[in-house]
């Protein structure tokens, strides 16, 4: 029963007034990502037909791109306006462009409007994640806090697109973007319902402050996300689960269907695997990390994920289902450290602009990520994850070898 209580216990978050506005916000707001991209998903095979997975990666391609452009600027303007009004200012520009989206007749416009998208989901997320302190009362709710919101993030990315696929039966695939612009409407209210305003300081920056270019800003936040060692080692493992996860979001399609021969519903039995095993990873964080050692959630993480890749080419569809689900355990235990790191080291009035290089960085590993899994897929075919895991372990063993000068110096 303990064990159970303790899987719960970051609902005791929700005990904060303030903190559970934004995450109710949050939560919607996920529920109307769902929905824009399995809308989209349906737009790209309405255009593209047998051609629609080029669409979809040049739709993931600018919305990766969108991230490393403007997530920065996105950390930068957190730490200097009022981030409350970020965030319902982005989910109302949101609504406006998931409501053009059934209006869309040619690619380019299709191709607009995701990137026009995720601009502002670049500028959103930033302002989220450095708001959750300012609406935590008690310092030891921040864990929690953060918890339930990547749990819920991992889970809504679970059931969203099955929840989304029903409106899209009922509704029709144009017809579900009026329910999504709904979802956007309903988070940006929940938000003006926060009491106050949401600054990074009490007191307004000076007129030198906001001159700094933004350029010099964005070296600051990039800065600080590296300057603490515990955090960079944090960072340098998020890498690690990019480059192996992108091996199991590019390849796995194939996989399945091409190598083993089944049809769409096993992929999506594989893929709701992985979202299991994320799921339970974004809520057990903080039970297994009880020593508050984050190194050590770190470091399985990255074996876990890399062991479960390694060897999918050579085992049967129901091996694959358990790898995944721990393929899923290994980039969930990686949501929680950096984020905690973040929250208890950088003044609260720069974290902003950490968050947007945080946001960015991961992004592009992301980036990188597809583009090695495309290289996989096309040039080791039939051993394209065993090829992809051989490239993540030598990356994790050389973050290992480097960062072993001085381990327990800084450690959280």
């Amino acid at each position: 029963m303990a064990r159970f209580a303790k899987f719960f216990s970051p609902f005791g978050a929700l005990r904060e007034k303030l903190f559970a506005r934004l995450y109710f916000a949050q939560a919607v707001s996920l529920l109307g990502d769902a929905v824009t991209w399995l809308g989209i998903a349906l737009l790209a095979f309405e255009f593209g037909g047998d051609h629609s997975a080029r669409i979809l990666s040049v739709a993931l391609t600018l919305r990766v791109t969108a991230y490393i452009v403007f997530g920065p600027y996105a950390g930068v303007l957190a730490d200097r306006i009022d981030r409350k009004k970020i965030l319902y200012t982005t989910h109302f520009i949101r609504m406006a462009i998931v409501a053009s989206l059934p209006f869309v007749h040619t690619l380019w416009q299709l191709y607009v409007l995701i990137f026009l998208l995720n601009i502002f989901h670049a500028f959103f997320t930033p302002a989220f994640k450095s708001a959750i302190p300012q609406v935590i009362e008690n310092r030891e709710n921040y864990s929690n806090a953060i918890i339930l919101s990547n749990g819920t993030w991992q889970l809504l990315g679970m059931l969203g697109p099955g929840l989304a696929g029903g409106l899209a039966a009922f509704m029709g695939a144009r017809q579900i973007f009026f329910f999504d612009a709904i979802t956007f409407v309903v988070a940006a209210i929940l938000i003006l319902a926060i009491p106050g305003k949401l600054i990074a300081s009490n007191k307004a920056p000076a007129a030198t402050q906001l001159r700094v270019s933004v350029w010099k800003d964005i070296t600051i936040g990039t800065r600080l996300l590296f300057k603490s060692k515990p955090i960079r080692f944090a960072v340098m493992i998020e890498m690690i689960i990019a480059i192996a996860g992108a091996q199991i979001f590019v390849n796995t399609v194939g996989l399945v269907k091409g190598g083993m021969g089944f049809n769409d519903q096993y992929y999506g039995y594989v893929m709701m695997a992985f979202g299991i095993g994320a799921t339970l990873a974004a809520f057990f964080s903080n039970t297994i990390d009880k020593s508050q050692n984050k190194r050590f959630l770190l470091l399985l993480a990255a074996t876990v994920i890399i062991s479960a890749i390694s060897f999918v080419n050579f085992v049967p569809y129901t091996v694959l289902l358990i790898l995944w689900i721990f393929a899923g355990l290994g980039q969930g235990f990686t949501y929680l450290p950096s984020q905690i790191m973040v929250a208890e080291t950088i003044p609260i009035h720069e974290q902003g602009r950490v968050y947007g290089a945080h946001f960015a960085w991961v992004h592009l590993f992301w980036g990188l990520g597809y583009i090695l899994a495309g290289v996989t897929g096309s040039y080791f075919n039939s051993r394209e994850f065993l090829a992809g895991g051989a490239v993540s372990l030598l990356l994790f063993l050389f973050v290992i070898i480097t960062s072993l000068r001085n381990p327990k110096k800084n450690e959280q």
